[in-house]
Formats: C-alpha cells, structure tokens, sequence
C-alpha cells in the first residue's frame, strides 16, 4: 500500500490486532505505561490492557478532539508517580483528521517513548504534507466497513519503516512463526486479513488513491454553518481530512453525530472514560476536572 508512503506493510485481522502486535512486538507488559487519549474507542486502551500493561488516559484538545500534547507531559509524570515506567504513546486520529504529530513526536522522544499512530478512523489523511502512516514507529490502522477505507468485515494493517519490526509483526501474526509453519520462535496471534477481505481491499484502494480533495468533506464547513449552536472539531491549517461523520457538543449534553457519511455508516465514540471504572481497573486519573467539551 504505496498510499500509506511507509515502506513496509503488515496487514492483519482488525484494526484492534494492529495495536497489539506492535505493543506485543515491543516486549510492553506489565509495570510499562502507555499513554492514550481519553476520547477514543475503546480498542485502543483494549489492546494495551491486554499486554498486561496499564493504559495512562489524557486530555484532547477542545478544538480537534485529538490527544494535547501539554496533558501528554502531565499524563507521563503521573505515571512515573504510580511507578510505572512510560514506554509509548497511542495518539488517535480521531474523526479524519491527523494528531498533532510533530508535537506529540517532540514529547516522546524527549522522554524516550515510542510512538504508535492509532489511525483507524484517519487513514488516507495528511498532515503538513505527509500522508498519515510515516509517523512514529508504526502506524495501525482499521479496514472495518465504517472506516475510511473499509472492507466488508475486520481488516487491519501496520504501517512502518522498520524492516525488524515488520519481520517480527508478520511471525507474530501466525503464531509466532518461525523459519516454516511449525517453528514458533515466540507468543503469537491469529492473526491473518482474511483472503476475500483482502481482495476488496485491492479494488477499493485504487478509488482512494484516485479520489479528489474537493469529495473529502471538510468540518470546517460544519463549524461555519453552525458554531453559533454547537461545537465540532476544527481541522488544523495545512492537514487533510477523510472523515464525512462528525460529532457536535452542545451545552448539557453529550457529544453526538450531525451528520452521517453517503452510506449510512458510522458508529458512536464516545469519551472511553464513561466506558471504562478507571478505579477498578486500577487505572491512574490525571489532576484537574476533565475538559468542559466533555463533562
């Protein structure tokens, strides 16, 4: 998948494999933190949880929805402070429209982070000139039916330019397969993108490579129409987006779709805090009230 622009491609079962491969090829596990927004859906602190280790929420910014890189510093200290130790961020490019990686970028190598692109619902989308899928290590995204590219069941893919990460991602992908079949050199998963998936994936990446800007619905026409009643996600100068769903908040109640894409696809995300007992799971709040676009 040249569109992508990362030289190697793993594909796999679901968008929720992609994440945990990555994680499970990185050796994360239990006593790591990893840092991930608190407004996703819920398989992207799933798939951490299932490596053993502990999903470390924060804050978006009330204008994208996507992750703040000033609560990303905030949410890395409170993890040291839980004795954790910070391996990884999970920024999410929510709604079409690309995290801010060059900030985010700056946080984690400062800190020594990795960082994984969470680009389910983003694939396709740019930002500052660079196609979504060449940021951080990896990049997983979701072939789901209501996703930007979208098969008609699961699919997922890694994007990276790591060349040992990719080999490790393709074993783990079957079972942790070795030289053949039946060497299993480490833990793996089943994992596969599922042939007939595969196949409806060929033809329909040759329309989103093919497909205008002009047919890319932008939320800033949205926000024009109506930011006298509501509020929607803005989208940054210089990126792109390749969402046609978009969520409102309006004063005293939760946040819900406007409108909804030519196919009548589309599901609801909501703050994955309201789906999550942080207190039960052991999971560490940041400080302060969370932000007012969401209480």
């Amino acid at each position: 998948m040249a569109f992508s622009g990362a030289k190697h491609v793993v594909t796999c079962a679901s968008g929720t494999d992609a994440l945990l491969m990555v994680l499970m090829a990185k050796g994360v596990g239990r006593g790591d933190a990893v840092l991930c927004p608190s407004f996703t859906f819920c398989a992207t602190g799933e798939a951490v949880a299932l490596t053993g280790a502990t999903a470390v929420f924060v804050d978006v910014d009330e204008v994208t929805f996507n992750i703040d890189p000033t609560s990303l510093r905030s949410g890395i200290d409170v993890a040291k402070k839980q004795g954790l130790k910070p391996v990884a961020v999970i920024p999410v490019d929510l709604f079409g429209q690309s995290a801010d990686h060059d900030a985010i970028g700056a946080v984690a190598a400062g800190e020594g982070l990795f960082v994984l692109d969470d680009a389910a619902q983003g694939f396709g989308a740019s930002y500052k000139g660079r196609r979504i899928g060449t940021f951080g290590l990896a990049t997983a995204t979701s072939f789901f039916p209501a996703k930007p590219l979208g098969c008609f069941g699961d699919g997922g893919a890694i994007f990276t330019d790591d060349a040992e990460l990719a080999a490790t991602l393709r074993s783990i992908r079957v079972h942790g397969q070795g030289s053949d079949k039946y060497d299993n050199v480490r833990l793996g998963l089943t994992a596969r993108l599922d042939t007939m998936q595969a196949a409806i994936l060929i033809e329909k990446l040759k329309i989103s490579r093919t497909r205008s800007p002009r047919a890319m619905w932008s939320p800033n026409a949205m926000a024009r129409g109506l930011g006298n009643a509501v509020s929607v996600p803005r989208l940054v100068s210089g990126c792109t987006s390749v969402w046609r769903n978009t969520p409102s908040v309006c004063q005293g109640h939760e946040p819900r779709r406007l409108c909804r894409g030519a196919e009548g696809a589309g599901h609801s995300d909501l703050d994955l805090l309201s789906e999550i007992d942080a207190s039960a799971d052991g999971l560490p709040a940041l400080p302060g009230p969370p932000t007012a676009a969401f209480r």
